[in-house]
């Protein structure tokens, strides 16, 4: 016979409080143990590798010789509160997606090894990025498929100022110890949010003109800065009529022009789409333009090129443009028939149709824009440098970043030939702009 147990109301209340807790912590645990990735991001795990990491670097400079004991707090202390970066990569049957990491911060080291290498997650407590230091340099190096350049800096200047308010504990008493009230933590998939039906690609896929030569030693990576001041950029392209951006876009352009090419230089813009949608997401939100130059006569002056190049930006960087692009893209990722085929059938597809678009490119330029610190921070950062790691076909890669005064070009590339280089910076130099060069020391050149 069962022996029927007797509870008081009190205690009835006590274990139906304790289930309802149950739940709730139940609830709150699947809502933030996955993810989905935005439609950029599916992309990334398909194509990375050893031999194309889809790793970017964004790294600052301070005032004083980094402290790796107080840096790795710092990271410990940052990582719990940034949700974006505290996830691990899954392989389901449909599509890739995140999911909650919780396991200890990856280990900040001294950089010893060429920058942008591929992440390899299990060596790396499951993380998709590394924070190395040298000198005076914090780097932070991040697979694409976490966030773009605008999610990276947001980490990298939380990580930055809670080291410095480890360091000097001053701060920490004028500021607080939170994270900065600018910094977003919205996960918003922006695509989702903003696209609409479309079946209209808007991407070249024909080929463009490819730099090639012999490549650097294996895992050798080169990087080549140069260093600007803005007001002496303003001058000069209020001269041609243009922006900084344009500007710089075409004068790598007009560095590769030599001949007339049975193929188009192409430069792959990357476009921040958040102030177009009203977006502070810290996932993917961005587009690629192409700032396209054919030369099919025997001579072009440089304000020729610069014209072409302006206009053909201008056409695409509006937001009914740039909604078209990706609207295509999500249209596509939303098609029940494409949610059913399983994820390594997906992979093939999207292998092709990458090989197709990168090979479509000359190279990629990405401008992050100015980066600003807070004021009580500023007399500890000195500068911040961004770029990027190879891809297909692309051998050599520019990136724009600028803080206070100072805007540099970053070059990174792995051919020996650095004309294109040489040749960038002295047409800088030619139009009345002073210049200083620094390299990591991969080419004699």
């Amino acid at each position: 016979m069962k022996k029927k147990t007797v509870t008081s109301e009190t205690e009835e209340i006590t274990i139906d409080n304790k289930r309802q807790k149950r739940k709730r912590e139940k609830k709150a645990y699947r809502e933030i143990r996955w993810d989905r990735l935005d439609n950029t991001a599916h992309l990334f795990p398909v194509i990375a590798g050893e031999n194309m990491s889809n790793v970017y670097r964004i790294s600052v400079t301070l005032t004083e010789l980094v402290q790796p004991d107080i840096l790795q707090q710092a990271l410990n202390i940052v990582l719990p509160k940034m949700d974006g970066f505290n996830l691990r990569l899954r392989m389901g049957v449909f599509w890739y997606y995140f999911e909650e990491n919780g396991k200890p911060a990856p280990k900040v080291r001294e950089e010893s090894n060429f920058p942008c290498r591929y992440i390899q997650q299990n060596q790396n407590h499951s993380y998709m990025f590394r924070v190395t230091y040298y000198k005076y340099r914090i780097n932070l190096e991040v697979f694409h498929v976490l966030t773009d350049g605008m999610g990276g800096i947001n980490f990298l200047k939380e990580l930055t100022y809670q080291y410095l308010r480890l360091a000097h504990p001053e701060l920490k008493e004028k500021v607080g110890d939170s994270l900065n009230s600018g910094t977003s933590l919205n996960r918003e998939d922006s695509f989702l949010k903003n696209y609409k039906k479309s079946s209209a690609k808007g991407y070249q896929t024909k080929k463009a003109y490819l730099l090639k030569g012999e490549h650097l030693g294996p895992g050798e990576f080169g990087v080549m800065h140069g260093y600007m001041q803005v007001p002496q950029l303003k001058e000069v392209c209020h001269r041609y009529g243009c922006s900084i951006n344009e500007y710089l876009v075409s004068v790598y352009i007009w560095s590769v022009y030599t001949e007339p090419s049975a193929s188009p230089i192409r430069v792959a813009v990357p476009v921040n789409l958040r102030p177009y949608f009203n977006s502070i997401t810290t996932k993917n939100f961005f587009v690629m333009v192409s700032a396209e130059f054919h030369p099919t006569k025997e001579v072009y002056t440089f304000a020729e090129v610069l014209v072409i190049v302006r206009d053909n930006l201008r056409r695409q960087i509006n937001r009914e443009h740039l909604e078209k692009l990706f609207s295509y893209n999500v249209s596509n990722e939303k098609l029940l028939a494409a949610r059913a085929v399983p994820l390594f059938l997906k992979n093939i597809a999207m292998k092709l149709v990458y090989t197709k678009s990168a090979l479509a490119n000359t190279t990629t330029i990405t401008n992050i824009g100015n980066i600003g610190v807070d004021e009580e921070y500023r007399p500890y950062v000195e500068m911040f440098h961004a770029f990027l790691a190879m891809s297909k076909g692309q051998h050599l890669k520019g990136t724009i970043c600028s803080y206070g005064s100072t805007l540099v070009f970053s070059f990174s590339f792995d051919l020996k030939d650095v004309s294109v280089q040489r040749g960038f910076f002295r047409k800088i130099a030619a139009d009345g702009i002073e210049v200083e060069l620094d390299t990591n020391g991969v080419t004699a050149d």
